[in-house]
């Protein structure tokens, strides 16, 4: 049998995501899920991350409560408000104390004075950019204001980061200090009134 290449998103017979991977998120509630409820809500079957009322004050998470290691992940998120940075975070742990998370982070929006969606970042670990995308790729693959895929694939040190369809980031990570395992996370950056909204959020363990 003939595989899909890892850069298409086509749901066609040879993409057997759909039928071997599972929900981590059910549609109506946020069962399987940790966080500050005032952030997070469900609205119109998606998970919507923040307000477009206020501004908010650092940054939130709404975390799985299992953990996972080598998988492939898939979902849609877009994001609305003035505000315009949130990502989804994987391999990743609740900082002691602290509304942060640590760990690997799938990034969405902007940052920096340039589009960041589909870029690899080291979230209260390193704190940077480990991969990330060319400005105008990025521009290119983002339809504004509405839904994007997502998707991310961890086996061992490779990480791989797609949007609608295009790899933006292949990384090898070579630390070897660095867990390859944690919980997937859903964030909403600190700063100016904004809401990221995720829905279709499936996972198949590798």
């Amino acid at each position: 049998m003939q595989i899909a290449p890892l850069n298409s998103m086509a749901e066609d017979a040879k993409d057997d995501f759909a039928v071997y991977s599972l929900p981590l998120f059910d549609g109506n509630s946020v069962l399987g899920w940790e966080g500050d409820a005032y952030w997070f809500r469900v609205e119109d079957k998606a998970i919507v991350a923040g307000r477009l009322t206020e501004k908010i004050p650092h940054n939130e998470f709404l975390c799985t409560a299992r953990e996972y290691a080598d998988f492939e992940l898939r979902l849609e998120a877009k994001l609305v408000g003035e505000g315009k940075n949130a990502g989804v975070q994987f391999r990743s742990q609740r900082v002691a104390g602290s509304s942060e998370v640590s760990g690997y982070q799938a990034d969405i929006g902007n940052a920096w004075n340039r589009p960041v969606w589909g870029a690899l970042y080291d979230e209260s670990r390193r704190n940077k950019m480990l991969a990330e995308p060319g400005a105008d790729l990025g521009k290119k693959l983002v339809k504004p204001d509405q839904w994007n895929s997502m998707r991310v694939i961890c086996k061992g040190p490779r990480v791989q980061i797609f949007v609608n369809g295009e790899r933006t980031v292949d990384y090898t990570e070579m630390d070897d200090a660095i867990p390859q395992h944690g919980k997937i996370a859903l964030q909403i950056h600190s700063g100016k009134p904004a809401e990221a909204w995720y829905r279709n959020i499936r996972i198949r363990p590798l």
